[in-house]
């Protein structure tokens, strides 16, 4: 939060020997306040390095109190007058470096959470739930559909009836084979979640 400005070289100028100040006959505390300001160097440089850091603060309350004396006597020098060229200073917020305990915690948080969200979207992508009951029903249901449509359709191949039982017991013996190596690998994964 600001608190401070960067003087600019009218007001320096102006509380300078000789300068706009000078008549105003500032109190002395003032006066030697506003020029230990003005004389003290922050940021880590001379005056001739201005572009590496603010070099002369002066603090809100100072202005304030330069304020309330110009008003005060009444003068027709004006504070917007004397900031001109001045900036207001914004120290640089430090972050504070992060708890590594706490960090690893999040991270730990993180994965917990991806995991949970990945098994509630994955959770009824398999058809064969053996929780529900019913998959070897099911089972019988998908070999016997598989059978008849491959009887049906096979008439228009063979006109002798062996080689369409034959073909159609073929097909139904793939697909019960198929659906039994699923629901097992289900029921394989259910039992290692144990």
């Amino acid at each position: 939060m600001a608190s401070s400005l960067v003087a600019g070289e009218r007001l320096i100028r102006a509380l300078g020997p000789g300068g706009e100040l000078e008549p105003e006959k500032l109190p002395r505390k003032l006066r030697a306040e506003l020029e230990a300001a003005l004389g003290k160097k922050h940021g880590g440089g001379d005056s001739s390095s201005s572009s590496s850091g603010p070099q002369r603060l002066v603090s809100f309350r100072l202005i304030r109190d330069l304020h309330r004396h110009l008003r005060e006597r009444g003068s027709t020098l004006y504070l917007h007058e004397l900031l001109e060229g001045s900036e207001i200073y914004l120290p640089e917020v430090v972050k504070p470096p992060r708890n590594p305990e706490l960090v690893a915690r999040l991270e730990k948080i993180k994965i917990q959470l991806a995991n949970e969200e990945y098994k509630r979207i994955t959770r009824n992508v398999t058809c064969q739930d053996s929780r529900h009951g019913g998959t070897l029903s099911d089972l019988g249901k998908q070999v016997a559909a598989a059978f008849v449509c491959t009887y049906l359709g096979s008439q228009y191949i063979f006109t002798e009836m062996a080689p369409r039982v034959l073909a159609a017991l073929i097909v139904a013996s793939v697909v019960g084979l198929a659906e039994l190596f699923v629901m097992v690998r289900a029921m394989e994964g259910e039992l290692g979640e144990l």
